[in-house]
């Protein structure tokens, strides 16, 4: 079997498990060649340690089942994107709507701000300039057709 039906069967798996949890959704897969498979799963409000060791031990034993890979050479992690994973689906948009962002366009402008709205076709990045009393606030619309990634920034 190959890569993109693996991944479509595994895709099929996620989402049946995860309606009973409308809250929870499934924002990435990958396989990486020593068929070591990670799923990333998240929530509206965020998704608990519990809830993704209930997902993983359900996708790994419906694999074990099915005998996707005979010889049981495969791994399967089942977490959520950390700061790290950059945002792909537009409802992780709305669930950070209030935090800080670097958003990259595809023609490598770069905007940091806090991701102040989302809407159907675009996002609003307030960015604050200056400081005391010169302190601007500019707020940079984005489409998202343009973005190519957007990270959650961390300040201290």
């Amino acid at each position: 079997m190959d890569k993109e039906a693996i991944i479509q069967k595994l895709q099929e798996k996620a989402v049946a498990l995860l309606q009973g949890n409308p809250s929870h959704f499934l924002v990435d897969i990958r396989i990486k060649p020593t068929n070591n498979f990670k799923i990333f799963i998240d929530g509206d409000n965020g998704v608990g340690i519990d809830d993704l060791v209930k997902y993983n031990r359900a996708l790994y034993k419906q694999i074990e089942e099915e005998g996707l890979f005979p010889d049981g050479d495969f791994s399967l992690e089942v977490s959520s994107p950390g700061l790290d994973e950059p945002l792909k689906l537009h409802r992780q948009y709305h669930k950070n709507t209030g935090r800080n962002v670097e958003v990259t366009q595809l023609d490598g402008q770069k905007t940091e701000g806090e991701l102040f709205s989302v809407a159907d076709d675009a996002i609003v990045v307030a960015e604050i300039r200056g400081k005391g009393k010169k302190t601007e606030r500019i707020e940079h619309t984005i489409l998202l057709e343009t973005i190519k990634t957007t990270k959650i920034q961390i300040k201290f």
